[in-house]
């Protein structure tokens, strides 16, 4: 019984150290994502934070100014999806070779 739970504490150790690896690794992650054909980038890391956005001077017409807050949003949105995809598969690779109890979810 004890050689099990035994068992359980290492792999939970090795668990946690990935998880670190993994949150260092998506913690410099850029991603960059796009709207209206790429006129607008945003950029996030790979946690979702926003690090930057670039507008095209095409937009910058005050009379377009509701069509470039929607533009913003858009480019976010796809920059965050794809930042979780990301995250995703780290933590897919992390896990991929670890015995993880049933129930235990990351």
């Amino acid at each position: 019984m004890f050689g099990n739970i035994g068992d359980m504490m290492k792999q939970m150790q090795k668990v946690k150290a990935k998880m670190t690896e993994v949150d260092e690794k998506l913690a410099i992650l850029i991603v960059e994502g796009t709207s209206g054909g790429g006129v607008v980038k945003a950029t996030v890391d790979g946690k979702g934070n926003i690090k930057g956005i670039k507008i095209d001077s095409s937009l910058l017409d005050p009379q377009e100014g509701e069509v470039l807050e929607d533009l913003v949003v858009a480019a976010f949105q796809d920059a965050q999806k794809k930042a979780e995809e990301r995250a995703a598969e780290e933590l897919k690779q992390m896990t991929g070779g670890l015995k993880l109890p049933p129930g235990v979810k990351l």
